[in-house]
């Protein structure tokens, strides 16, 4: 069951949409998710993405980060392709930053809240939100206990805004799952990832799916979407919610 609504943040309205399992219509309580999206935007796939989450039992939000760059796309695996649309998507991307995402993640978990979820929150993000949901954890060390992040790009650069950085200040169980080659995580990113999570004494796991390409977890990627690879990521994902959300 999907429900579309706009969400006021500190820079303008952020379309969203909230979703429940039909067995939790509104006004039913159950435990919150925010899903960070991929660098092509909410779009039907997302959705049923966020809608398997709810069926779970799970009250789910799939934000528009890109929402201070009014109507964009539609864009698709193919938009990389073509010069132009990638300068577009990688605009957007790099001018979407870390700290615009904190914010905005304040207004997300208002959002849950008004909408009925219960007490802790998880986070999940893929490819550009993979960052996003790690760096929530640790902005929200008191909401967010449980963060995972599946082909995530940049997760530990020597940037002052590096999600590892804020994930490192968070209390959530943390779950990373990677591509078997993936030049926007290379293995020295992974390590750094692994000493910083490590040294702060954060429960995590970080994962290698050998043979799994960037964006795998993603059924609109035509190329690239592994539905053995895929399903392994379910079961990994709803096991860390079940154990840390009910």
């Amino acid at each position: 069951m999907k429900k579309s609504i706009d969400i006021s943040t500190d820079d303008g309205v952020a379309k969203a949409a909230i979703f429940r399992s039909d067995k939790h219509p509104d006004g039913t309580s159950a435990p919150g998710i925010i899903l960070y999206m991929d660098a092509f935007g909410p779009r039907p796939t997302l959705d049923g993405m966020a809608q398997r989450l709810a069926d779970h039992g799970y009250l789910v939000l799939l934000p528009d980060l890109f929402y201070r760059y009014g109507a964009y796309g539609p864009f698709t695996f193919a938009s990389f392709s073509d010069p132009k649309e990638r300068d577009e998507i990688m605009g957007m991307i790099n001018g979407t930053t870390q700290a615009m995402t904190r914010s905005d993640t304040a207004a997300f978990l208002k959002v849950l809240d008004d909408e009925g979820a219960s007490g802790a929150v998880g986070t999940v993000g893929y490819c550009m939100g993979g960052g996003r949901a790690l760096t929530a954890a640790g902005a929200f060390p008191d909401r967010v206990v449980a963060a995972a992040s599946f082909h995530g790009g940049g997760l530990a650069t020597e940037q002052e805004d590096s999600p590892h950085r804020m994930a490192a200040k968070g209390k959530a169980r943390i779950y990373v799952g990677n591509a078997g080659v993936d030049g926007s995580f290379p293995p020295e990113q992974s390590a750094r990832l692994a000493e910083a999570l490590r040294v702060a004494e954060i429960d995590y796991i970080i994962e290698n799916y050998v043979g799994a390409a960037h964006g795998w977890t993603i059924p609109d990627r035509d190329g690239v979407y592994d539905e053995r690879a895929a399903e392994r990521h379910w079961k990994r994902l709803l096991d860390l919610f079940s154990e840390t959300l009910g």
